[in-house]
């Protein structure tokens, strides 16, 4: 089975692209779309993208685990400047030592999620440094069923993964709430498309159109050599966000046991809150009952 890649670049677009001067759906104030047309793109060719494993593209903001080391870079003026501990992300080209951007113009980094900064507190509530330890949301056995657990860091050593939750890119998937926000860690690559559609554009929209599976913010293909590639709804034109997206009607378990760890975590905390609700199911992942955690 090809290998599952992690998200080091912008993912490229499956097909070839091409402008069209007409509001975006993407962002609200874009006066063009990308959209893709029918011809595979040369990249998705090269990859093998027909022996590819097919998985959802997840709306939230992206995550890399490794070990920190610290790193200072003195980055050209014609570049924003980055935090000291900016680093750069793997495969990004270098000259005489200095990363060099992308053909957009963009050099993709990493910047540690330090314990106690408020700018990042969102991803702080998935991790707990003192446990070494993450809540992921991932598939589990039966039917469509997910779960909520409990990871260890070091099992996600150099892997990408997507944060959702309350606070992330408006909260497609419904998780949590004001009074009790709750953040996961999604591994990329993990929520697998079990009956792709055909390579074909119209197929493509058609799936996207009518199938329950296919309300999802897009698909990701991971092919055999590590190279990733992706169609966006709206590089068909088609709406996200959606009522109810797919990820968020798929039934849940909650398999946060806590007792295992000798640290104490914070009472007010996502990691407390689910494992007041360990060994519980629930119909949609949307409905985890908060008021239950309370009662």
């Amino acid at each position: 089975m090809p290998r599952l890649g992690t998200v080091q670049q912008k993912i490229p677009c499956a097909f070839t692209t091409e402008l069209r001067q007409e509001a975006a759906t993407k962002r609200p104030n874009q006066s063009y779309r990308v959209l893709a047309n029918g011809e595979l793109s040369p990249t998705a060719l090269a990859a093998n993208i027909h022996q590819a494993v097919a998985t959802e593209k997840v709306d939230g903001t992206c995550c890399y685990v490794t070990n920190y080391k610290e790193f200072t870079w003195n980055i050209d003026s014609d570049f924003r400047a980055v935090p000291d501990a900016w680093i750069p992300a793997h495969g990004v080209a270098q000259s005489e030592g200095r990363p060099q951007p992308d053909e957009n113009g963009h050099i993709p980094g990493w910047i540690p999620v330090e314990k106690g900064s408020k700018q990042y507190c969102w991803h702080l509530s998935a991790v707990n440094y003192e446990t070494g330890s993450a809540l992921v949301l991932r598939p589990s056995s039966g039917k469509q069923l997910l779960e909520i657990t409990v990871i260890p860091l070091m099992e996600l050593l150099e892997q990408t993964l997507e944060l959702i939750g309350t606070h992330i890119n408006g909260n497609p998937y419904g998780l949590g709430s004001k009074k009790q926000p709750l953040h996961l860690l999604v591994s990329h690559g993990s929520l697998q498309i079990e009956n792709p559609p055909p390579l074909d554009l119209m197929d493509l929209v058609a799936w996207f159109k009518e199938s329950e599976e296919a309300k999802v913010e897009g698909i990701v293909w991971h092919c055999a050599n590590g190279v990733l590639v992706k169609l966006h709804r709206h590089h068909l034109g088609l709406e996200w966000p959606l009522l109810r997206p797919f990820l968020s009607t798929r039934p849940l378990s909650i398999n946060v046991d806590l007792t295992k760890f000798t640290w104490d975590f914070e009472a007010n905390s996502s990691f407390v809150a689910l494992a007041r609700l360990h060994g519980k199911q629930f119909d949609r992942v949307k409905d985890i009952a908060w008021e239950d955690i309370e009662s």
